[in-house]
């Protein structure tokens, strides 16, 4: 997994890459808890995600929670094969995505 963020002072973009599993979604889950503060406007793009497993989708839940309490969050260019996770999990109806 691969993280990327750009920062314009209250909205950060993150782009992650490869999987998020139970091996990367520690990571993911970390780097989040780093870089929400003072964020209104959280944008997560999955353009060049492959997968996600249940562990990744805990990472979303807890981002989402978390964003629903200072400002907005949303998912983008999410592929056919993450799109089907989420919609089967239910998570597509928690998320915004675009």
């Amino acid at each position: 997994m691969l993280i990327t963020k750009t920062r314009d002072e209250n909205k950060l973009t993150v782009e992650v890459s490869g999987r998020i599993d139970s091996m990367t979604a520690p990571e993911f889950e970390e780097f989040l808890k780093e870089n929400l503060d003072g964020v209104t406007e959280l944008t997560i793009n999955m353009a060049s995600l492959d997968y996600i497993s249940s562990a990744g989708l805990r990472v979303l839940l807890l981002a989402q929670k978390k964003m629903n309490t200072q400002g907005t969050m949303e998912v983008l260019n999410v592929n056919e094969t993450v799109g089907e996770i989420l919609d089967v999990t239910g998570f597509s109806d928690i998320l915004t995505i675009r």
